[in-house]
C-alpha cells in the first residue's frame, strides 16, 4: 500500500494478522510486544498516522477498537446484548436480552449475532474485563484456541477452548482461575458461538 512508512506497514500487518488469527484486533500493548516497541505511545502514534491516512478507524472507549477500512461501511444493524445465563435457558431467549445496540458490521471479522456482557475476571489478562461486550458469531464450529461461548451442565462460560479426542479444556486468561476440564463421555457441553470482537463501553 503506497504512502506507508515501513513501521506503519508493520503495524497494519500486525492488525491484519491478529484479526485473521483471533477475530480481534490487537491492543496497543500487543502491538508493542509483537513489533518490539518500547512504549504504547509508539504504537499509538503509528495507529493515528494510519487513521489519518484513512486506512484504519479507531473507536474510542475500547482497547481493541481498531478496524481496517478495506471496504465501505455497511449500514448499522441492531444486535441484542445479553448477560451470561444459567444452564437450561436458551442464550438468545427473549428474557435474557438486556437491550439492543446499533453497530457497524464492518468493525468485526465475521457476522455478529449477539453481544455477551462479560461477568467476572477470568479473562482479564487478555484485556477482556467485566462489563465488556464480546461480539459473538453463533456457530458450533471452532478451532483450538478460539474464544468460545460454551454451555455446560452448570452454566454458560466464555473461555478459550481446546479439544483433544473426547475431552475439552476451557482455559481462562487469569492465573487465579483454574481451567475447566470436561470429559464428553460423561459430561455434556455445547459450543454456542465464538468471539469475533469486543466493545468497551466505559
Amino acid at each position: 500500500m503506497k504512502d506507508l512508512t515501513a513501521q506503519q506497514s508493520k503495524v497494519l500487518n500486525c492488525i491484519e494478522e491478529s484479526i485473521n488469527k483471533t477475530g480481534f484486533p490487537p491492543t496497543r500493548a500487543e502491538i508493542c510486544q509483537k513489533l518490539g516497541f518500547k512504549s504504547p505511545n509508539a504504537a499509538e502514534s503509528h495507529l493515528r498516522a494510519l487513521e489519518k491516512k484513512d486506512i484504519i478507524s479507531i473507536a474510542g472507549g475500547s482497547s481493541r477498537g481498531i478496524s481496517i477500512k478495506n471496504k465501505k461501511s455497511s449500514s448499522d444493524g441492531s444486535v441484542p446484548v445479553i448477560g451470561l445465563v444459567a444452564a437450561g435457558s436458551a442464550t438468545l431467549a427473549s428474557e435474557n436480552i438486556e437491550r439492543e445496540i446499533n453497530v457497524d458490521p464492518s468493525l468485526f471479522s465475521r457476522n455478529v449475532d449477539y453481544f455477551l456482557k462479560v461477568k467476572g475476571l477470568s479473562m482479564i489478562e487478555d484485556g477482556i474485563y467485566e462489563d465488556d461486550l464480546v461480539a459473538i458469531h453463533k456457530t458450533n464450529d471452532f478451532k483450538n484456541g478460539d474464544l468460545a461461548v460454551v454451555r455446560t451442565e452448570d452454566d454458560v462460560t466464555l473461555k478459550y477452548i481446546f479439544k483433544e479426542n473426547h475431552k475439552l479444556l476451557l482455559k481462562p486468561a487469569n492465573k487465579d482461575f483454574d481451567p475447566i476440564h470436561i470429559d464428553l463421555k460423561n459430561e455434556s457441553a455445547e459450543v454456542e458461538g465464538i468471539g469475533v470482537g469486543l466493545i468497551r463501553k466505559n
